[in-house]
């Protein structure tokens, strides 16, 4: 993907998840919101068509958005702080999942567990390159391994986006194992 299109991919993830006032796109409580209007919302600031919005959606390192069955709506698949519905089935995880993060974040995580913070969800990988990306961005890694199937036999939900990033609300210590330790 060029670099322009990258920049319109991260400013489009930013209003879908985070902050659509910026350029008025008005999300349901779903998220969704139309594509044409998104496009024209956006293209005073990056030049964008429908194709464009496509292949941003489906760019092989990480699926940022979905469509309707019909196409003529768009939202963001997660990592949202705006209050949405994604409509989300609870589902068994895998025994074990991950989470990258950063070294510095990790006495306070081991502390507190994993929270959400500003976003709706805690998000965990099922395979260690995929939480090693994400750690990556924030600084010297460190990835922690996530009891999943001894957190969902004791009542914790757990959530699966179509991008396959697995959700939940928070991550217990009891429940986290430095990787490497």
């Amino acid at each position: 993907m060029s670099t322009d299109l990258v920049k319109a991919g991260k400013y489009i993830s930013m209003l879908l998840r985070h902050r659509p006032e910026e350029a008025g796109v008005i999300l349901d409580d779903h998220g969704w919101t139309d594509v044409e209007d998104l496009i024209k919302k956006v293209s005073p600031k990056y030049e964008i068509t429908e194709e464009m919005l496509h292949q941003m959606a489906f760019a092989p390192d990480k699926q940022r958005y979905e469509f309707s069955e019909d196409g003529k709506k768009i939202r963001a698949v997660h990592g949202h702080s705006v209050k949405v519905d994604m409509e989300y089935e609870t589902l068994t995880p895998p025994e074990i999942l991950y989470h990258g993060t950063a070294t510095r974040f990790l006495d306070s995580i081991m502390e507190q567990g994993l929270k959400k913070m500003s976003r709706q969800f805690v998000h965990l990988s099922e395979f260690t390159e995929q939480a090693e990306s994400v750690g990556k961005r924030h600084g010297k890694l460190v990835i922690l391994k996530v009891k999943a199937g001894d957190m969902h036999r004791d009542g914790i939900v757990f959530y699966k986006s179509v991008s396959g990033v697995w959700l939940t609300n928070n991550v217990p210590v009891k429940y986290l194992e430095v990787m490497g330790d």
